[in-house]
C-alpha cells in the first residue's frame, strides 16, 4: 500500500475509528487496517493516541457484556511496543483549546489531535472526514485511501 511508505521511521497519530475496525475485523476496512497495525508491529512506524480512546472504544463491548472484546482493547492500548497510549496532560488540554479555537473542533477530536501534536506526529489516521491537516500534521483517512 503506497500510503503506508510516507509513515516508515514516523510517528502516527492514531483516531480510535481505525481500531475498531482492526479489533472487530470492519470488512470495508479490515485490508487497511490489517496492514497498519502489521507494519506498526514490525516497528516501521511509531504510533500514539490518547487514553480516551479506551474510553471510547470500550462503549460498545460494554454494552454487550462482551469482555473478552473489552480486554482485546485494553490490551493493544497498553501492552504493544510501537503503541503508546498518552494521558492527558494540562499542555495537552492547552493544544487541544488552540485547535478548538482556530479549527472549531469537537473536544475529543481536538485532544486526539493534540495528542498527536505534542507527541511529534506527522500524520493522524482516521476516518473522520471531518477532521482538517494541519501544518505538520497530515490527517488520513481511511474511506479517502480505499480507493
Amino acid at each position: 500500500m503506497e500510503w503506508m511508505t510516507q509513515l516508515q521511521g514516523q510517528i502516527v497519530g492514531l483516531d480510535t475509528a481505525p481500531l475498531i475496525y482492526f479489533i472487530e475485523e470492519n470488512p470495508v476496512y479490515v485490508h487497511l487496517t490489517d496492514a497498519f497495525f502489521e507494519a506498526m508491529s514490525r516497528g516501521e512506524f511509531r504510533v500514539v493516541t490518547s487514553v480516551l480512546t479506551l474510553t471510547e472504544a470500550l462503549v460498545y463491548p460494554l454494552r454487550q457484556g462482551n469482555l473478552a472484546l473489552a480486554q482485546q482493547y485494553r490490551d493493544i492500548l497498553f501492552n504493544q511496543a510501537s503503541l503508546t497510549t498518552i494521558e492527558v496532560f494540562p499542555d495537552i488540554a492547552e493544544i487541544a483549546a488552540q485547535l478548538r479555537a482556530v479549527h472549531n473542533l469537537r473536544s475529543l477530536d481536538a485532544i486526539q489531535m493534540a495528542t498527536a501534536i505534542r507527541e511529534g506526529a506527522s500524520f493522524f489516521l482516521t476516518n473522520d472526514v471531518r477532521l482538517p491537516s494541519l501544518p505538520g500534521l497530515t490527517v488520513l483517512v481511511l474511506e479517502e485511501l480505499r480507493v
